[in-house]
């Protein structure tokens, strides 16, 4: 039996790594999605218990926002693994986009909570509800802006290493927790040397706005994905620079398409290639183009399409810029 060229062998490896290379991303999603579902359980436990003990509207709607964390970073847990998932013959493209639609409920649900932290200040705040602060209070904010910061450095990195949409957005809400806590600190401190209790009605209404900021960015950007919107510019531009570079029999390329689903991008385009060259040298140069994109952009799935130059060539004055650099 005769057997194949060489360069499939390079493919087969490079297939191998790449299901390696997922598998490792993938665990490393699901060891930070479970360090932000445990770390959000302690202090929605510890914020819950300082605000029944104080009144406080700020530690209670801290907590509030703890224990919605919890209930985002579980469902943020599910998603990552049913977008690990491979692809099936329902879902050719794979199930990346579950990212996306987690990423899009997330930020609904905060959109809910910023929502009802106005309307529970406000109705304290009019019924004039006891409000008392101890250091309980302040030590537990304090905690939670230590936590909030640890937490998403950690999901911040760990979804910029692995492209992971879900948990982008994930420790974009625990940014937006390190401020709000650090609000509820302020609100707490001018409370109690003041005894204005409008302090706390004032920092309630300020954590609610910084989670609609962060809820209108996530929602935008798992929207995005779900609506096919184009690879981010640096991506694009870096397949542009790679694919320009490429060597003789390459002529150039056109008709690029890219789309984003969770941690995957896709792109297709045409190749142009020497219309005098044979169809083995020509589809050697994509396989060859697709090692290198894949190899210098993490997550790259890339249909490349051949197609022959038709700029005027052959051995006459009109001889194309390819064939120049050649020598030809």
């Amino acid at each position: 039996m005769r057997e194949g060229p060489p360069y499939y062998g390079i493919l087969e490896s490079k297939q191998h790594s790449d299901f390696q290379k997922r598998n490792e991303s993938v665990n490393i999603k699901y060891k930070a999605a479970l360090f932000a579902i445990a770390s959000a359980f302690v202090l929605a436990l510890s914020k819950f218990s300082a605000g029944l003990t104080s009144g406080s509207m700020a530690v209670l709607s801290s907590s509030l926002d703890s224990l919605l964390d919890i209930f985002m970073s579980g469902m943020n847990f599910l998603a990552i693994r049913e977008a690990a998932k491979p692809a099936d013959y329902r879902h050719q493209y794979g199930h990346g986009k579950t990212e996306n639609l987690a990423a899009v409920v997330q930020s609904l649900v905060i959109i809910f909570t910023g929502g009802m932290i106005v309307y529970k200040a406000i109705d304290k705040f009019l019924h004039k509800g006891a409000i008392h602060y101890s250091g309980l209070d302040l030590g537990v904010m304090i905690l939670s802006v230590i936590f909030s910061m640890v937490i998403s450095t950690v999901l911040r990195k760990v979804g910029e290493k692995s492209d992971s949409s879900a948990l982008k957005a994930d420790a974009l809400h625990y940014s937006s927790d390190l401020y709000s806590n650090s609000a509820a600190i302020v609100a707490i401190v001018l409370t109690y040397y003041t005894g204005i209790t409008f302090f706390d009605l004032f920092f309630s209404v300020v954590v609610a706005f910084i989670l609609l900021v962060s809820a209108q960015k996530i929602f935008r950007d798992g929207f995005g994905g779900l609506m096919d919107t184009n690879a981010p510019s640096d991506v694009e531009q870096k397949l542009h620079e790679i694919i320009s570079a490429m060597p003789y029999p390459y002529a150039g390329y056109h008709k690029m398409r890219s789309r984003v689903a969770g941690s995957r991008k896709y792109v297709d385009f045409h190749l142009l290639i020497c219309r005098d060259e044979k169809i083995d040298a020509a589809h050697k140069m994509a396989d060859r183009l697709e090692i290198i994109l894949a190899g210098e952009i993490k997550n790259l799935d890339t249909v490349i399409h051949i197609e022959p130059c038709s700029n005027p060539c052959g051995l006459s004055e009109e001889t194309c810029a390819v064939r120049k650099q050649e020598g030809r």
